[in-house]
């Protein structure tokens, strides 16, 4: 038997990056998976061909669209009846210094930021924790960033909204503990991913790979293992806990 048999998964952000790699992961070891997208829907059905085992799904809708959330979410319990795991991965990157861009691009930068990596994280796990209070408990896993704590200045929207992220996980550990529901928050640092691109196309890429006395950046699949052994039973005491997925790059006390 495998190590999640008879579980059902649903990853926000899950056609591509971090969020494919996850649903292989799951996949692999036994779950169904319900890979969400936005827009993207050849690339969410490549995801599901690279998955294991049978009767998977893709599930369509605007993460930043709170009626969305709820229909996310209603596609995913029509096609599993319930959902054990939530990986809450959907996030937008946009690079906005408060010294380069007009005002009115700055507060849409800001507007479209929080609107997704956090509102709407926050939608989708209300959504998904109603569904788990009723069929007696589960799990969250949220992705931050380690731009929650180093920074990230030429693009300080995402910076805030992932800090953000990490307070809203923490108190939602506090609050749905009761309900047998644990939430924990992985903070990868620079990941190799289409969210990168900015990076690599910049004079800091070199300096970003020296950060790391590994020499490198993180893998989706580093990543993918943290969030299924968090999602694996024995976990419970984690509860709250902000995990650094970052090669050493940074540390925190």
């Amino acid at each position: 038997m495998s190590e999640f048999d008879g579980k059902h998964v649903l990853i926000t952000g899950g056609s591509r990056g971090i969020g494919r790699a996850c649903a292989v992961a799951f996949a692999r070891r036994g779950a169904r998976v319900a890979v969400h997208y936005h827009t993207n829907h050849a690339a969410a059905q490549e995801t599901l061909r690279l998955l294991d085992g049978a009767g998977h799904v893709a599930v369509a809708g605007d993460i930043a669209d709170g009626d969305a959330v709820e229909g996310v979410v209603e596609q995913a319990l029509s096609a599993f009846g319930r959902i054990d795991v939530l990986v809450s991965n959907a996030a937008i990157y946009e690079e906005q210094p408060p010294t380069g861009v007009e005002y009115a691009e700055w507060r849409s930068a800001w507007a479209r930021a929080l609107g997704t990596n956090l509102v709407g994280a926050a939608n989708m796990a209300y959504c998904v924790a109603r569904c788990m209070i009723g069929a007696g408990g589960g799990k969250m896993i949220m992705i931050s960033s380690r731009a929650a704590f180093r920074g990230k200045p030429e693009a300080p929207a995402y910076a805030a909204s992932k800090a953000g992220l990490n307070a809203l996980g923490q108190n939602l550990a506090v609050a749905l503990a009761p309900h047998n529901i644990f939430v924990y928050i992985v903070a990868p640092g620079v990941v190799e991913t289409d969210m990168a691109a900015l990076d690599k196309a910049s004079p800091r890429w070199e300096s970003i790979l020296k950060q790391s006395p590994l020499g490198r950046v993180t893998m989706p699949e580093d990543v993918a293992r943290t969030v299924t052994f968090l999602a694996s039973e024995g976990t419970d005491m984690l509860t709250g806990a902000i995990i650094d997925v970052n090669g050493a790059s940074y540390l925190r006390t």
